[in-house]
């Protein structure tokens, strides 16, 4: 049977579909592209902001709903769900080739910072996206143990206009750290300006090529580090990481006062919860709050800052890190579905409202 239906209906029974995070339907969002009809055959393309995008499933049913009820039950449809990630408006400029870039942060030391910032990346990789690391703690760099890259020495690669450093590729995400560049064991005892030269070349003299996401997991505290790569890069936000104490808190408020400062405003997309509870496999429906009650939900309603989620401690996981990589065997990383979901939310809310102030 032949279906007399074009491609303008097709629009028109789709502009129902409203994205809840936008509030505007997705033909006006621009999300609904490549009709094609052929006889009780349709297909379109569903562009998403973001392959992590957590109302996938959702946008897809409304979709089949809309044609089903406003044009026709007997189609056979196929929507092919991809995803663009867009240029933050922040990021033209700097970086060619890098579409956003998200900050980790915290107030203190050895609250999870660099398994968090893993993590991030890890499952916006495993969504599809282009994603880099970038190991920023020059004192302290993590990433080369946690993602087995210890022995990798960068080499070069040509640039535009110049030589560049090629970043290491493991578990589908390009890793650099200040690590790969110093001997193992040797203290990187460097003063403000050395240190804020070598982040500096961090930004330019890394061939990242091209990324929907750069995630930098920072040093910890408010100091050099963070002012010298607000200063060379547009950030896009920064996430803030915590542990469940009031100590913790305290220092987790501190960092996020710091991106707040005038002249600094660096939008904070969310504040992550580490080591909220304690849980064992051998009692799996057990929470454990060895810390105590959270800190972090007292941190989210005082600030206006959304809390995107709290991750435990899994007893397997110091044992995992101690035996190195955590890059392919990860207990946690189910834990950050949810909460990288929240994020990339966030994240294209706020573009969206950059790009509508930018052109209204």
């Amino acid at each position: 049977m032949t279906m007399e239906i074009t491609p303008k209906e097709v629009l028109q029974a789709l502009s129902v579909v409203i994205d809840p995070d936008f509030k505007k339907d997705i033909v006006t969002l621009g999300m609904v592209r490549h009709i094609n009809i052929e006889g009780n055959k349709l297909s379109f393309d569903l562009v998403l902001t973001t392959p992590a995008c957590p109302l996938k499933d959702m946008l897809e049913k409304g979709c089949r709903d809309a044609i089903r009820d406003r044009l026709s039950p007997d189609f056979i449809v196929d929507i092919n769900v991809t995803s663009e990630v867009r240029k933050n408006i922040f990021m033209q400029g700097t970086l060619d080739g890098v579409k956003n870039v998200i900050a980790v942060a915290s107030g203190k030391g050895g609250v999870g910072k660099s398994t968090v910032s893993l993590s991030l990346a890890k499952v916006l990789a495993e969504s599809g996206a282009k994603v880099g690391l970038m190991d920023a703690d020059i004192y302290g760099p993590s990433q080369p143990t946690l993602t087995g890259t210890e022995s990798y020495k960068p080499t070069g690669v040509q640039g535009k206009d110049k030589n560049l450093m090629k970043a290491a590729e493991v578990g589908g995400l390009k890793v650099f750290s200040i690590g790969y560049l110093v001997e193992p064991g040797v203290a990187v005892a460097w003063r403000g300006p050395m240190m804020s030269t070598a982040l500096r070349q961090f930004v330019s003299d890394v061939a990242w090529g091209e990324l929907d996401y750069l995630i930098i997991d920072l040093p910890p505290g408010t100091g050099d580090a963070q002012l010298t790569l607000c200063a060379a890069l547009k950030i896009t936000g920064v996430v803030i990481v915590t542990t469940p104490q009031k100590v913790a808190m305290v220092d987790a408020d501190r960092a996020l006062q710091m991106f707040r400062m005038k002249g600094l405003t660096v939008p904070i997309l969310g504040i992550i919860e580490n080591m909220a509870w304690f849980e064992t496999p051998e009692l799996p429906n057990r929470k454990f709050y060895i810390f105590g009650d959270s800190a972090a939900k007292q941190l989210s309603e005082q600030s206006g800052v959304p809390l995107l989620g709290s991750v435990p401690i899994i007893e397997n996981l110091s044992s995992d890190q101690n035996k190195g990589s955590i890059i392919e065997n990860n207990p946690v990383l189910p834990y950050f579905k949810e909460i990288v979901g929240n994020l990339v939310r966030n994240l294209a809310i706020q573009t969206q409202h950059i790009q509508e102030a930018q052109t209204s």
